[in-house]
């Protein structure tokens, strides 16, 4: 755990979820790309109203940010993201995104208020902008240039940011970088084809949520460690079932998750959720849950495990 607080905090911190997040069951779509940034729909705080990247002024650099209210340093750096915005906010789109993982509306209206934030507040609720984007952990701050291509992005909210932002207000054209390795779509088609026959119990949360959460959202801590410690057991009482684990890609790597499965001595079988793609694609937006799904639909879904025998009732 060590190491991975040691990796995790120079940067910042992780995702949280939303308890009015939208949920639904859903057959599998055919994949054959990660959504188009420009054409996800995104929500306005407050109103809930219909938002997408491809109604901000297309003459105009955009910067993006993705946050969330239990983000220590997400907070740190909301002082410095308003300035830009008061610097800036005429010359380039400002897009505030709370990525709504353990969210709650009350939070994301205490941190606007805290720090008389004015720039307009979208919410990702189905995580689709953010695995276009590549979101790997909050805070995280992405440019794109007038072409709508992705120039710059970085957890720290720093002199290089101010200076690309400084360039891009001014008319600068800057030049695209690097692009990153996507998942293709044959890998995206093979992982969600491992759920689209049979009956399947399946088990998200993240390495994290126990401990990081500690602080900023007890509840929420206690209850990923007593579902994580209890999952053994549970299984155990549905052996007949076919159980499987999927933790959150952010700020987790192999060596993280085997300290998970080490920690919790885990019997069912974790894998890391590459890209979010089964986070975004069953719309899992809190966590710890468990979700029963029979040839790719999703037909029940259960987050409290305080009664283990009422949860196999409800699997049977």
């Amino acid at each position: 755990m060590l190491n991975l607080v040691r990796f995790m905090l120079p940067f910042a911190a992780v995702l949280a979820f939303s308890g009015w997040a939208q949920s639904g069951y859903k057959t599998l779509p055919d994949y054959k790309k990660l959504p188009d940034y420009k054409t996800v729909q995104l929500q306005q705080f407050q109103t809930l109203q219909p938002f997408t990247l491809a109604s901000l002024d297309q003459t105009k650099p955009t910067y993006i940010k993705f946050w969330a209210s239990w983000c220590k340093p997400c907070m740190e750096q909301m002082p410095h993201f308003e300035t830009l915005y008061r610097d800036y906010g005429d010359k380039v789109n400002f897009v505030a995104v709370n990525i709504n993982i353990n969210e709650k509306r009350q939070e994301i209206t205490k941190v606007q208020q805290r720090f008389k934030l004015s720039m307009p507040i979208y919410l990702d609720q189905q995580g689709q902008l953010a695995l276009a984007l590549g979101l790997v952990g909050t805070p995280y701050s992405v440019l794109l240039n007038p072409k709508g291509e992705k120039l710059y992005s970085s957890h720290e909210s720093d002199s290089v940011l101010d200076g690309f932002i400084s360039r891009l207000a001014q008319g600068q054209q800057l030049p695209a970088e690097t692009a990153r390795s996507d998942m293709t779509a044959a890998a995206q088609q093979k992982l969600l084809a491992n759920y689209q026959t049979g009956e399947q119990l399946v088990f998200f949360t993240a390495t994290w949520c126990d401990w990081y959460l500690a602080e900023s959202r007890p509840e929420m801590a206690k209850q990923c460690k007593d579902a994580q410690a209890g999952l053994n057991q549970l299984a155990a009482l549905l052996p007949e079932k076919n159980w499987s684990g999927v933790v959150n890609h952010l700020w987790t790597d192999d060596k993280a998750l085997a300290e998970f499965n080490a920690l919790y001595q885990m019997k069912v079988p974790f894998q890391i959720d590459s890209y979010g793609l089964l986070f975004q694609h069953f719309n899992v937006r809190s966590i710890p849950v468990l979700l029963k799904l029979k040839d790719g639909k999703k037909v029940a879904e259960i987050s409290d495990f305080s009664n283990p025998q009422q949860v196999v009732k409800l699997l049977q």
